[in-house]
């Protein structure tokens, strides 16, 4: 079995019942992930098997810690012995520093776990901040939006989000110029 045949089984079978808009958000942010595929080259499998596994710590059937960056890596770490990079991108997806900040877990986060490639990190948070909860494209500035309407904005969440905003849209900002430049780049002279 492949790398993304594996993740959307696993991530299938822990999100789809129990969580089916999650699940939606996680099919949105692959596909949006695929999307990214003639800037990621070899890189193209590993972002989108990070992508439709990046929320699996949602799951009541491994939640722990109530962080679900960290309880995603260390289940995937743990007991299915995924590959590295996955794992990695998964721990620090969408800005996850800032959010373990908020709830006492970052030396855990950072101490557990490597960040990946700028590059790659980038790109998951592209993918899933540019993603509804239902899992249709949106911009960066209108998820921010919906994320802080619903958990309010003096949550845990709410307060992290808001606090990542500069680095989630400056990141957008970076994939979709690599996005414009390869399409310039490919366009005939």
């Amino acid at each position: 079995m492949g790398l993304t045949e594996w993740a959307y089984s696993l991530s299938e079978s822990l999100l789809s019942d129990p969580l089916p808009r999650r699940w939606a958000h996680s099919l949105g942010v692959a596909e949006r992930a695929r999307s990214l595929g003639p800037i990621m080259g070899d890189d193209a499998e590993l972002l989108e098997a990070a992508a439709v596994l990046h929320d699996i710590g949602y799951s009541p059937a491994i939640a722990t810690t109530g962080f679900h960056p960290l309880d995603g890596a260390r289940f995937l770490r743990d007991q299915e012995r995924a590959d590295k990079r996955v794992v990695r991108l998964v721990a620090h997806h969408s800005c996850a520093l800032l959010e373990a900040e908020e709830r006492g877990l970052r030396q855990e986060l950072e101490g557990e776990f490597e960040l990946e490639r700028p590059d790659l990190v980038d790109a998951l948070l592209y993918c899933d901040m540019t993603t509804t909860p239902d899992g249709t494209p949106t911009s960066s500035t209108e998820r921010m939006d919906e994320i802080v309407h619903r958990y309010g904005p003096d949550t845990i969440v709410g307060r992290f989000i808001q606090r990542a905003a500069p680095e989630i849209h400056a990141a957008a900002k970076r994939v979709e110029g690599r996005l414009a430049q390869v399409s310039a780049d490919s366009q005939p002279m």
